[in-house]
């Protein structure tokens, strides 16, 4: 299921699409039961990966410094 809607999703591809290629690798699956799998699975995946990310600070400054342009120091 998650391969169906990871490919549907990244690659841009049809429903009848995904589809055959589901039935390729052996998993017969209709085109709506991909399209309610890809309306309900999405946010639950990224909702999954949210709670997986570790915390940052909510605010950041850089420093002033010196970049290398063209091969000369550039004060930045």
């Amino acid at each position: 299921m998650l391969f169906a809607v990871f490919f549907y999703v990244r690659c841009g591809v049809s429903y009848r699409d995904v589809e055959e290629l589901m039935e390729d690798r052996g998993v017969n699956v209709d085109h709506a039961t991909l399209n309610r799998w890809v309306i309900k699975c999405p946010p639950l995946i990224a909702l999954a990966a949210k709670n997986h990310k570790r915390a940052i600070a909510g605010s950041w400054r850089m420093d002033e410094t010196y970049i290398k342009v063209k091969g000369k120091w550039v004060y930045r």
